[in-house]
């Protein structure tokens, strides 16, 4: 996709926004690195999966991430005669147990959703690993005093021979003969080892090994004869630990890499169910709808935000003081009032039907810019597979490319004014775009002479439709208001201006035209009555005649309008009442399945199956069952529990 517009659409703040809903490292480095693509079965799959999960996850609740990390760099470094190391592995242990906790979420998942069937399959049973882990690395990071028998045997060790040595160093505290040649009446440490700070001109007093003195000479730290044994001791058995520990963290890095690759492959599954899920959220967060994929070339937008603005104004499109002014944007400019805080203006699009280019003209600072930028950031989420700001229905075709031409494309650089870097980006545009192009070009015509722009803009415009792309443009040049009256397959459009405010009120009206509205803000501002029509006089004969024809079309132009919308809105309702009805059977045909599968299984049920048990988190095996009482002994851990047969539920397929 082209970089230039991903850059003046700001994509990089909608790929943030979604990484920020991940719920850990692996969804966040995928949801920065999404991008739209020009596939339209790649497209159509992604926003399909995404609605089924979503579908899911308002069933059961967003899947359980807790304790799941990013440690696919770990994962990769657990090659011997390397070894991780023991925090490295409570991390790992913790995102294996999160691993298991989404498996289980999805149980029962695949048949009824086919698109993240192939996903619930990628995710590895890594619960042998796990609990290896967690019998010898704690939550914590520290290695289990039990983690084998010969660890356990020195620890016991370690801890007798500290205790043995604490005891020889509080006899020796407790003497007096001991205590006067000492520097203060306590014990410290030379490394390891523990020694008495005995005052150096009484060297010798007390019989073992000087093994420092203080900075200033008058302290001789000395470890007392009697202690020197223990403290040997003390020190191989710490030796011992610290091998038997390396031992242990080898064969534990050992088991990682050779399951490396299946753990990875999880990893990577993990990633796109985390994406899913922020996709999801964001959906959730923003009140978006999931677009359809169209076939046929045609571009609908119904309630359509801009997601920048969307983004800055909050989860209810609303954030800030409120403002004494009325004031609104369209595709998701900002509305003010006295009494409400800012909020996202929705507007109305269409492409691709009854006419393939867009003119929309109207006043500057009107929301023209607004709307493109709404209209080519929302077909770029729909083709990076995410939900988009608008209502639900709305339908756009998959582009080759999404080309923008807004802004100052001024280039210091290359010494060329604002008006040679608008039109080099355009002349750049209109050789690279092809049918499957969406092309979105601000002020068309601006920056130089009205009437000479105007030509170079009819000469763009006539490219564009031999090229047969869909195409949105604006200008406020009115001699191009006629090309949306000579050519079938372009139209007028416009944001409206309210002349008592003086303000737009950035609602889109298409097939009209919009005007400067001049002369007539002129007149609310206060200028003559005899000067406003001099200036109307000195208006073109053409330009009043264009006044004039548009005039006599509009009453017609927003009949048929009404008539267009009110038959849409007739079949998303039609639609939306049939998708209800079809997800409802659905819902309650897996509910039946569910319970017939979850029947069988209790009756098949005998002692040393393996279940869980609502309220507990380890799972379990059946001791014994009683379908009479319908009640059933279950062993979870050292703990034998009673519960009722409809507390129980299973592992894995049946």
């Amino acid at each position: 996709m082209d970089a230039h517009t991903l850059d003046k659409l700001e994509y990089a703040q909608v790929q943030e926004a979604v990484a920020a809903e991940a719920q850990c490292g692996l969804g966040r480095d995928l949801a920065t690195r999404i991008a739209p693509s020009r596939r339209i079965a790649q497209v159509t799959n992604w926003l399909a999966q995404a609605e089924e999960f979503a579908r899911l996850a308002a069933a059961r609740g967003l899947p359980p991430f807790g304790g799941v990390r990013d440690v696919r760099a770990m994962v990769k470094r657990a090659v011997p005669p390397a070894k991780l190391e023991p925090t490295e592995f409570a991390e790992l242990s913790a995102t294996l147990a999160g691993v298991d906790a989404v498996r289980r979420w999805f149980e029962g998942a695949a048949e009824a959703h086919p698109l993240n069937a192939r996903l619930i399959g990628r995710l590895g049973d890594f619960r042998v690993i796990e609990e290896r882990i967690s019998r010898m690395i704690d939550h914590a990071g520290r290695v289990r005093d039990d983690a084998s028998d010969r660890l356990e045997r020195i620890r016991r060790d370690i801890d007798d021979t500290r205790a043995g040595i604490r005891e020889v160093f509080d006899r020796l505290l407790r003497q007096p003969t001991v205590t006067k040649f000492l520097q203060y009446g306590g014990a410290t440490f030379h490394d390891d080892r523990m020694v008495l700070p005995l005052r150096a001109d009484q060297r010798g007093r007390i019989p073992g090994i000087i093994h420092r003195s203080s900075d200033s000479g008058q302290t001789l730290f000395v470890e007392p004869a009697e202690a020197v044994e223990l403290n040997n001791r003390r020190v191989s058995l710490l030796a011992a630990e610290s091998e038997e520990i390396s031992r242990l963290l080898w064969e534990l890095t050992h088991l990682v890499h050779l399951n490396q690759a299946p753990i990875l492959h999880t990893l990577e599954a993990m990633a796109v169910v985390d994406l899913l899920t922020a996709k999801v959220k964001f959906a959730t967060k923003y009140h978006l709808s999931w677009p359809i994929v169209s076939v046929d070339r045609n571009l609908s937008l119904r309630q359509a935000r801009n997601p920048i603005l969307m983004l800055a104004f909050g989860e209810n499109g609303q954030v800030g003081p409120a403002h004494p002014k009325t004031s609104e944007a369209s595709g998701g400019g900002e509305a003010r009032t006295a009494t409400a805080p800012r909020r996202v203006v929705p507007i109305d699009v269409r492409l691709g039907d009854d006419f393939d280019i867009m003119l929309l003209t109207g006043p500057n600072t009107g929301g023209k810019t607004a709307t493109l930028k709404t209209v080519g950031l929302v077909c770029l989420m729909a083709q990076s597979g995410l939900p988009i700001p608008a209502a639900p229905g709305a339908k756009l075709p998959i582009f080759d490319d999404v080309y923008i031409d807004v802004g100052d494309e001024q280039s210091l650089q290359q010494s060329l004014s604002t008006f040679s870097g608008h039109l080099a980006r355009i002349l750049d545009i209109v050789q690279r775009a092809q049918k499957t192009s969406l092309v979105l070009i601000d002020e068309m015509g601006a920056g130089t002479d009205p009437d000479e722009g105007a030509a170079i803009g009819r000469a763009v415009l006539d490219r564009l439709m031999a090229t047969g792309c869909l195409a949105m443009v604006t200008t406020h040049l009115g001699a191009l208001k006629a090309v949306g009256f000579e050519q079938n397959r372009v139209d007028n459009a416009c944001v409206q201006f309210d002349l008592e405010t003086l303000r737009p009120t950035y609602e889109l009206r298409i097939g009209e035209p919009g005007n400067s509205n001049a002369l007539a803000i002129a007149s609310k501002l206060g200028m003559p009555k005899k000067m406003v029509e001099s200036a109307r006089r000195h208006l073109g004969r053409r330009e009043r005649a264009l006044s004039k024809a548009i005039a006599g079309t509009l009453d017609a132009r927003r009949d048929a309008e009404r008539a267009r919308l009110d038959a849409e809105n007739a079949r998303i309702e039609a639609a939306r009442a049939t998708l209800v009805a079809m997800d409802r059977a659905k819902a309650l045909e897996e509910q039946h399945k569910a319970y017939t599968t979850w029947v069988n299984r209790v009756m098949s049920l005998t002692a040393g199956d393996r279940v869980r048990v609502r309220r507990f988190h380890d799972p379990g095996r059946v001791v014994r069952v009683s379908f009479d009482q319908q009640r059933a002994v279950v062993a979870i851990g050292p703990v034998e529990v009673e519960v009722a047969l409809s507390d129980l539920s299973f592992e894995g397929p049946a």
